[in-house]
């Protein structure tokens, strides 16, 4: 990446985001499903693995396309975040939990407020609450995008 552009480094971090994403996507959804379900008291049963599985999939064949409409996008014509991309996956292991009936647990009036589609509470904070391995192309994704942003409209 020494001969490119900023804008071409940025779109390369965005496709290494973009394929880690992808990569641990579903076991995170699986996990949702699943540790969701033993919190609540339910058996992780074959009933639940298959509700599990199948979010997992559904979500991996949507966030793999918006990502890559996202990271192919310009940066000043992208309106969200990878972060926000994973925040709106969670509606497929919810309506899995939602399907298998089980319990929301309590939210905080903050929580209720700031997510209200999230009602289990599955919505990582971070890259890394989905998996360890994407803190780091999250952080150089968004360190390239501050750096194209200011570049752009800072230093002009």
């Amino acid at each position: 990446m020494t001969d490119w552009t900023d804008e071409e480094r940025f779109a390369e971090h965005g496709r290494q985001l973009a394929a880690a994403i992808d990569a641990v996507i579903e076991p995170w959804v699986t996990r949702c499903v699943t540790e969701t379900c033993a919190a609540a008291g339910i058996p992780v049963d074959d009933r639940v693995r298959d509700a599990a599985s199948d979010a997992a999939r559904r979500c991996r064949r949507e966030v793999a396309a918006e990502m890559a409409a996202l990271v192919a996008a310009d940066v000043d014509a992208q309106t969200v975040t990878p972060l926000q991309v994973l925040r709106t996956s969670v509606r497929f292991p919810t309506e899995a939990l939602v399907d298998l009936g089980v319990e929301p647990p309590r939210r905080d009036d903050f929580d209720r407020r700031a997510f209200p589609e999230d009602i289990y509470g599955l919505g990582p904070a971070g890259f890394s609450d989905v998996d360890p391995s994407l803190r780091d192309p999250g952080l150089a994704w968004g360190a390239a995008k501050a750096h194209v942003h200011r570049r752009r409209h800072l230093e002009r």
